[in-house]
């Protein structure tokens, strides 16, 4: 792996690219994620085409969210990096990624497929967003990922006492320091699902098995869905939201197969 960085309005924004060859595979990480926590579906991932795993804004070595920050900073981003490609890229995303992904398909011809892992758009758990503006201001990550985890994704307490103890915890602290600004742009943005059925390209919506028609994450999916009528829909088995850290070479190979699946020419 190779470090990219794109000079984007006075910010940063790095990547992670594995070469190969082909069309390039774009890949936009979620909240709580950056491409460092990506690597091992990359890893895993058996198509020949390079690679780019973006650090979106707040993900060391990329630059900060910045003043007046929205889900339409992350969309103009995302526009920019794949200007400077100059190609058309297979595109990738993953929960706030997806999200980020779907809205940029329906700005931008050329784009060869595009992939949706559980996107998430409004409202999504806006009551979280004081309780972590308040952790996140008293400096206090460590409760603001246990909100995330709780109040935000439903896990138990005994699942984060547990993953406390895990050496992921501090690289946890520090993605957490975007989150409050994050999920308010979320709830702040509104999706423009009715434009998603006139995309004309190969889309695969991934969907974890244990979170069909349960909140948040099957709940979110649901509209997605709806809108995507011409969309491919793949249940990824024993899988949650988490397919990337707890089943990265399943994950991959869902990835792999929604390429596969792109026609001739495309």
């Amino acid at each position: 792996m190779r470090t990219l960085t794109f000079d984007h309005d006075g910010t940063t924004i790095s990547a992670r690219r594995r070469d190969g060859d082909g069309p390039p595979l774009v890949v936009l990480p979620g909240i709580m994620a950056d491409a460092a926590t990506w690597q091992p579906v990359v890893d895993h991932l058996t198509p020949s085409n390079p690679v780019i795993v973006l650090n979106r804004r707040g993900r060391a070595p990329s630059g900060p969210l910045g003043a007046g920050y929205t889900v339409r900073t992350e969309i103009d981003d995302l526009h920019h990096v794949l200007g400077v490609l100059g190609e058309p890229v297979h595109l990738f995303g993953w929960s706030y990624g997806a999200l980020i992904a779907a809205e940029t398909a329906t700005e931008r011809a050329g784009l060869r497929s595009l992939t949706l892992y559980e996107p998430v758009g409004r409202p999504f758990a806006p009551e979280a967003v004081p309780l972590l503006r308040d952790a996140i201001d008293r400096g206090d990550l460590d409760r603001a990922v246990e909100i995330v985890n709780i109040t935000v994704s439903g896990f138990t307490a005994s699942y984060v006492a547990a993953l406390r103890e895990d050496p992921v915890w501090p690289v946890l602290r520090t993605l957490a320091a975007s989150l409050a600004d994050e999920l308010a742009a979320i709830n702040d943005h509104r999706p423009r699902l009715h434009e998603y059925r006139d995309l004309d390209l190969p889309v695969t919506l991934l969907l974890g098995e244990l979170n069909e028609g349960t909140a948040p994450y099957g709940t979110a999916f649901t509209p997605f869905a709806q809108a995507l009528p011409q969309a491919r829909i793949v249940r990824v088995p024993g899988q949650g939201h988490l397919a990337h850290a707890q089943a990265p070479r399943l994950l991959a190979e869902s990835i792999a197969d929604a390429l596969s699946g792109t026609p001739a020419g495309r």
